[in-house]
């Protein structure tokens, strides 16, 4: 129980931390992340990208993209959401005004994290470059989902957690069904 209590602790503290950090950066570029994060836009747009510029490596890349993204999000939306019900965190902790839009799903795990890692995970061993790309707007993710008073830091963790396991399951599923046909 003392570990639990010591977590609990270290994720109010990050988060109060994440919460206060005022910059002229953060107060434009984590707005215009979260926006375009949204429903899985920015996530579309980067697949659309590949698909259209990056030839058949960016194909092979955006497709195993989206369906990694796809997947960490009925992962983390549609079960993990449902079996753990965690409160955000409380409003007096997050100092700024973002702390209003918040959405009255569980806390427990991100999801907009989930669906960000899975995607550029699932890049990543096909397209470096892209995944290089994307990782960017991914960190920015997860900063923007604790700073605005949406998630804990343990909640981001374990929405990038499903994202490494979504991506991990989209490159490894054919072979496996392949093995399993055969």
């Amino acid at each position: 129980m003392r570990l639990l209590d010591d977590v609990r602790r270290l994720d109010r503290r990050l988060t109060r931390r994440a919460a206060s950090w005022d910059s002229p950066w953060a107060r434009q570029a984590l707005p215009a992340v979260e926006s375009a994060a949204e429903g899985t836009k920015l996530w579309w747009g980067s697949a659309v990208l590949m698909a259209a510029a990056g030839g058949r490596t960016g194909r092979k890349a955006a497709a195993a993209g989206v369906v990694s993204m796809l997947t960490a999000q009925v992962l983390s939306n549609a079960v993990c959401k449902q079996l753990y019900e965690r409160r955000r965190p409380p409003e007096q902790m997050i100092p700024h005004d973002d702390v209003e839009d918040r959405p009255d799903s569980s806390s427990f795990p991100s999801g907009h994290t989930a669906a960000a890692v899975g995607f550029t995970a699932a890049v990543a061993p096909t397209s470096p470059w892209w995944a290089a790309a994307a990782a960017i707007p991914t960190a920015m993710v997860a900063l923007e989902r604790v700073h605005t008073g949406a998630h804990y830091p343990s909640d981001v963790a374990a929405g990038a957690a499903i994202g490494i396991a979504s991506a991990l399951l989209v490159h490894h599923a054919p072979r496996l069904l392949l093995r399993s046909l055969l």
